[in-house]
C-alpha cells in the first residue's frame, strides 16, 4: 500500500466511526445548541483526534524509524540497517534504497580510508627513513667530533663539551624512538609479539605507567596488514592513555578467539565520555574497516576505559 492510500485508509476509518456513531448513537444537535450538546460534540472531536493520531503514529512508524536511523548512523560503525516489512508500497521500498545507499557509502568509505591510511603508512616510512639516514648520521658525526674535541680540550671547555655531547645523545636515541614509533620495523623482522613487547617497553620507560602484557604464544599466522593495524591500534591506544586517562596501570592483551585474533588495552583511569570520540578513537575506527575488525571501547568515568579489537582471520 502506498503511503497516500495507508494515510487516506486511517483518517477513514476515523471519520467513518464517527459517522456511524452519529447515525446510531442517540445525539442531536439543537439550534440554538445546548450546553450539554457542545460538550458532547467537543469530547468527541477530541477521541477523534486521538484515534487519528494514534493510528497515523502506527501507519508512519517505518519512516519515524528510518528517521532516527538517518540522524545516527555513523560509517564507521557500519552494519546499522532497517529490517524492511512487507513486500511492496513506498516505505519498504524507500527503507530497502536507504540500506543499499548505507552499503555503497560504507564500501566506499572503506576503500577511501584503505588509500588514506596506506598513504599514510608510506610517508611515516619516507619521513623515518630520512632521520635515520640524515638526521641519525649527522648527529652521529657531531658526537665523534664533540668526543675528539673533549679530549684535546682543557678544563673548564671539557666540561661544556660532554655536557653538550649528552644532550646530542639523548636527542639522538628521541630521534630513534621516533623513527621507531614511526616505522616499527622489529614488527617486520621479529613479528607482532616482539613489536607489542617492544612498544609496551619504551612506554613504559618514557612515561613510568606498569604495564602489564598478556600475549598468547599459539598466535596464528597473520598477513602484514593485520598486524600493522592491530599494531597501530595499540600504539593509539597507549598514548590516549598516557595523555588522557590519568592512568596507573595498564594491561596489554593478545589473544586468540575462534576465527579471529582480539587486542585489548586497559587502563585504571578515570575513563572518558562514551558521546566523545576524538581523532584518535576515530582513527583507529578507520584502521579497523581496513581489515573488517570491530572495534569496541567501555568505559566509565572512574572505572577505567578498555579498548578492544577483534580482527579475524585471513582467509585461506
Amino acid at each position: 500500500m502506498s503511503l497516500f492510500w495507508r494515510i487516506f485508509g486511517l483518517n477513514a476509518v476515523v471519520l467513518g466511526f464517527a459517522t456511524a456513531l452519529l447515525l446510531w448513537a442517540p445525539v442531536t444537535v439543537s439550534v440554538p445548541i445546548l450546553l450539554t450538546e457542545a460538550v458532547v460534540l467537543v469530547l468527541g472531536m477530541g477521541v477523534m483526534l486521538v484515534a487519528n493520531g494514534a493510528l497515523l503514529r502506527w501507519g508512519l512508524a517505518p519512516l519515524e524509524r528510518l528517521t532516527r536511523l538517518m540522524t545516527t548512523v555513523d560509517l564507521l560503525r557500519p552494519g546499522q540497517r532497517l529490517p524492511v516489512s512487507g513486500g511492496g508500497g513506498e516505505i519498504p521500498e524507500l527503507i530497502r534504497t536507504f540500506n543499499a545507499m548505507l552499503d555503497r557509502l560504507e564500501n566506499e568509505r572503506a576503500t577511501s580510508s584503505a588509500r588514506v591510511l596506506l598513504a599514510q603508512e608510506a610517508e611515516r616510512r619516507r619521513i623515518a627513513q630520512e632521520l635515520h639516514d640524515e638526521v641519525g648520521q649527522s648527529m652521529t658525526a657531531i658526537l665523534l667530533v664533540l668526543g675528539r674535541a673533549a679530549d684535546d680540550a682543557d678544563e673548564p671547555l671539557r666540561d661544556e663539551l660532554h655536557q653538550a655531547q649528552e644532550i646530542t645523545r639523548e636527542s639522538l636515541d628521541e630521534v630513534r624512538r621516533l623513527v621507531r614509533r614511526l616505522r616499527p620495523g622489529v614488527l617486520d623482522d621479529l613479528g607482532l609479539i616482539s613489536a607489542l613487547s617492544s612498544l609496551t617497553h619504551d612506554f613504559a620507560t618514557h612515561t613510568g605507567l606498569r604495564v602489564v602484557r598478556r600475549f598468547d604464544t599459539d598466535l596464528p599466522v597473520l598477513d602484514h596488514e593485520t598486524e600493522l593495524v592491530l599494531y597501530r591500534v595499540a600504539q593509539e591506544s597507549l598514548t590516549n592513555a598516557a595523555r588522557h586517562a590519568d592512568a596507573e596501570r595498564l594491561e596489554v592483551g593478545l589473544a586468540r578467539a575462534d576465527g579471529a585474533v582480539t587486542l585489548t588495552v586497559a587502563d585504571d583511569g578515570r575513563g572518558i565520555e562514551a558521546a566523545h570520540e576524538g581523532a584518535g578513537i576515530r582513527g583507529m575506527r578507520e584502521r579497523a574497516l581496513l581489515i573488517g575488525a570491530a572495534l569496541d571501547i567501555t568505559s566509565a568515568p572512574g572505572a577505567g576505559t578498555r579498548i578492544r579489537l577483534t580482527a579475524p582471520l585471513p582467509r585461506k
